[in-house]
């Protein structure tokens, strides 16, 4: 294979691959020059000149020419006198040789390995720009196209055919996907993992969210309106803070739409997620009553040391505080940065047939009491009247000492 035929062959597939032509120019001159280096040891003293366009390639050796008895004729930058003179007879010691190098000179199996090489090099800079286009996009929303459906993840294509991986985690639990279809997700993290990239997406990250009400809501777009903070039980609920800097814009609302006609892409899109626009307030009270909407707190303590809240609510609102499963109060907690305690305010309202769940720690310990209390069940009634399942899914407890639970307060009552 001559030169020309080499060059322009990898020339034709570097520009297959959006390679400009500096690169391309310095890969062959790094290829060539290994090929230098294997055969002479150095490439020091060797010039390579290349034209991708024409395919020409000149490799030129230079030495200086040294008496036939100097001690430096072994050097790699220096030949003898009778040598040179075999090059060109006039020659004198102390003068420059300037020998062409032919690429035929390396044999055929080097040559077809500097192709393969080529090959490869071009390859590996191809995912190295696949890994830095995407690093400056991670937080980025995108369209891509499902392509195969795994177990334990969904791959996709961009526009350009890159394949893109949606982990099982970070798939959102409604969603179904169907080959050939499209799908909205954000660019959550990139790895290079042996020295090929990954490019990870999610639905599931709040950055989902925010990247979801930038596009359908313009004041956010145009940033008017800033979204203070977002937190998510994805494909369930989600809470978002936001705040205006306009003081003629409600930002709730303007989130909202006329009849949530503004969310309602969002919410479909996230598979019927209920998401609670808040407005954002520095008043930290103002802001905890808020993040448990619908709920209706009758007062609270706040313990900014410990970073708990205990909020106290007429009975009717505590079930609407807690929400289904506890996402209501787990997400409140989340928004605020604390850890929420609810508890009934029972003033006026006393029931003598109840029992307080302190009276209960020389039977129950006291990490299983403040657990109950969390979730807003303080008495022994409100922890009966739910269902074991129920008490598993609102608390961090296990099932066999929930059962220990209410077979203590049953018996209290019996």
């Amino acid at each position: 294979m001559d030169s020309g035929v080499l060059i322009e062959s990898f020339a034709d597939f570097a520009r297959s691959k959006n390679i400009d032509r500096p690169t391309m120019i310095k890969i062959l001159e790094d290829v060539f020059r290994t090929m230098i280096r294997k055969k002479y040891g150095t490439d020091e003293n060797f010039d390579v000149i290349i034209n991708a366009e024409s395919g020409d390639l000149e490799m030129w050796r230079t030495r200086e020419i040294v008496d036939d008895n100097s001690e430096d004729i072994w050097d790699y930058d220096k030949i003898p006198l009778t040598e040179a003179r075999k090059i060109q007879a006039d020659f004198e010691v102390g003068e420059e040789v300037a020998e062409e190098v032919k690429l035929e000179d390396f044999g055929r199996r080097v040559v077809q390995t500097a192709r393969q090489t080529l090959i490869q090099k071009v390859k590996d800079l191809e995912k190295e720009l696949l890994y830095d286009k995407y690093k400056n996009q991670v937080g980025d929303l995108l369209n891509a196209e499902v392509y195969q459906l795994l177990k334990n993840e969904v791959i996709l294509l961009d526009n350009e055919g890159n394949e893109l991986s949606l982990p099982k985690g970070e798939q959102i639990p409604k969603d179904r996907y169907r080959k050939g279809e499209t799908t909205k997700a954000v660019v959550h993290r990139v790895e290079m993992i042996n020295g090929t990239p990954k490019i990870v997406l999610s639905r599931t990250s709040p950055v989902f969210l925010e990247r979801l009400f930038e596009n359908e809501i313009p004041e956010i777009y145009d940033g008017l309106i800033s979204i203070r903070r977002i937190v998510r039980e994805p494909g369930e609920r989600a809470k978002v803070a936001v705040e205006s800097y306009d003081d003629r814009i409600d930002p709730v609302g303007a989130c909202v739409g006329m009849k949530g006609s503004r969310i309602h892409s969002i919410v479909r899109e996230l598979g019927n997620e209920n998401i609670d626009v808040i407005n954002y307030t520095d008043n930290f009270e103002l802001l905890i009553s808020r993040a448990l909407s619908p709920a209706k707190i009758t007062s609270m303590n706040v313990d900014h040391d410990a970073k708990r809240v205990s909020v106290f609510l007429k009975p009717d609102q505590v079930s609407l505080a807690i929400g289904k499963g506890g996402q209501n109060i787990k997400l409140a907690g989340r928004l605020v940065g604390m850890e929420i305690d609810v508890f009934r305010d029972v003033e006026g309202q006393e029931d003598d047939e109840d029992v307080d769940l302190s009276e209960f720690s020389d039977e129950i310990d006291t990490w299983m009491i403040d657990e109950l209390r969390r979730v807003g069940l303080d008495t022994a009634k409100s922890v009966l009247a739910r269902t074991k399942e129920e008490l598993v899914r609102m608390t961090d407890l296990e099932e066999d000492t929930i059962e220990e639970i209410l077979a203590i307060l049953r018996q209290e009552f019996e």
